[in-house]
């Protein structure tokens, strides 16, 4: 399965009717079966949940709120690129902190396929020498494995730290992002991913060049054009204005209540964000809103002594043929697990359908039924089929 597929035949999808149903306190009632699987699962495997899992459970309503965060560029259009050296992304930028997130496969096969290096490199375009220092940093080899690449992505970036070291380039002169990208070849079908935080002290042109291994990038970046967008792939590309959400609810999840569903990334409920493709200047749109986090806060109660499981699945495994699988990475709050970065699924490469879901956490009970509070970090995962939905299943703990 290729992500070229998971993308652009999704982003219909996405768009499609979206039912909010209520169903009947019966249809939620959890067999003890399935609530005893939920308490045997480890973190992060899948778990079998035969009749739990749909698309119509009731929805939490939720707020997003816009974070304050650093500019905000994504290269995935054309996410295939198709031409032997060619530039699929150019944007300026401006003194501050910068997010970039590189998605783009060698897809050259005509008039056969080769091996290329895919680069992102920034230019200094002030008067004074530029510094560039990493604060998160995000770098996987090329490769085919399109899934492992997106959860080991997010994985690697939720536990990076600011680094140390200060790179300056000159004005004019133009300086690898991610040094590792300059080394790697690429051959045909592999996805390019990084998903880099840098601060910058001068203005900049960000560009992601394709082109031949024993290319410098500089000559490439001097004679080769820009791509034009959009393509037959690819979720976007473009300066985008919203890179962090927190996300909050009026509701409070009651276990009394039964199932509930949260529902991120499904361009209705969670729209899409827009931007701007800066050569051309028409509007843009992130379809999946990839490279975007979310920190979320919810709050929940138990007054009948039941914990609350929560679980993710790949809804849309029968709505497109590109949709058989999907992967995530996140950060969760401590529950009966320990707080901290989980990869979904732990046990496999990705799940695939139901009545396969994946255990996120178990959140345990307060001993006198106060409210307590969940809280996770989500970025919508590159590669997956998408929404995410998250259920919250009651479950006894005893």
């Amino acid at each position: 399965m290729k992500k070229l597929f998971t993308r652009s035949g999704l982003t219909m999808l996405f768009i499609s009717s979206h039912l909010v149903l209520t169903l009947p306190a019966a249809a939620q009632t959890v067999p003890a079966e399935i609530r005893q699987k939920l308490l045997t699962t480890k973190q992060g495997s899948i778990v079998e949940l035969p009749g739990i899992l749909n698309e119509q459970l009731p929805k939490i309503n939720y707020e997003k709120i816009v974070l304050s965060g650093p500019q905000y560029i994504i290269s995935d259009d054309p996410e295939y690129i198709r031409v032997p050296e060619a530039i699929a992304l150019k944007e300026k930028v401006a003194p501050g902190t910068v997010r970039l997130y590189v998605y783009n496969v060698n897809g050259v096969k005509e008039p056969t396929k080769i091996t290329t290096k895919i680069v992102a490199v920034i230019k200094n375009t002030g008067a004074a020498p530029m510094h560039i220092r990493m604060l998160k940093y995000s770098s996987q080899k090329p490769s085919t494995s399109y899934f492992q690449i997106g959860k080991q992505g997010l994985a690697d970036y939720f536990a990076a730290t600011p680094q140390t070291e200060v790179r300056t380039i000159a004005p004019g002169k133009i300086l690898a992002i991610d040094p590792a990208q300059e080394k790697y070849q690429v051959k045909y079908d592999e996805l390019v991913h990084g998903l880099y935080d840098f601060v910058i002290d001068q203005p900049g042109e960000i560009s992601v060049v394709q082109t031949a291994p024993g290319t410098p990038v500089a000559t490439a970046l001097a004679r080769a054009s820009v791509l034009p967008s959009k393509s037959q792939s690819g979720a976007g590309r473009g300066l985008f204005g919203v890179n962090n959400y927190e996300v909050v609810s009026n509701d409070t999840i009651d276990t009394q209540k039964g199932i509930v569903q949260m529902v991120m990334a499904d361009g209705e409920q969670d729209p899409w964000v827009l931007g701007r493709e800066g050569t051309t200047g028409k509007r843009a749109t992130l379809a999946g809103n990839y490279g975007v986090m979310y920190n979320v806060e919810l709050k929940w109660k138990s007054n009948n002594g039941q914990g609350l499981a929560l679980v993710t699945w790949n809804a849309r495994s029968d709505n497109n043929q590109w949709c058989g699988g999907m992967a995530n990475t996140m950060i969760v709050s401590k529950g009966k697990f320990k707080e901290g970065i989980i990869q979904l699924p732990s046990d496999r490469l990705i799940t695939k359908k139901s009545p396969e879901a994946i255990l996120v956490q178990v959140f345990p009970p307060a001993a006198n039924g106060e409210v307590q509070t969940i809280h996770f970090t989500y970025s919508p995962p590159g590669a997956s089929c998408l929404p995410t939905p998250l259920i919250f299943i009651p479950v006894d703990m005893k």
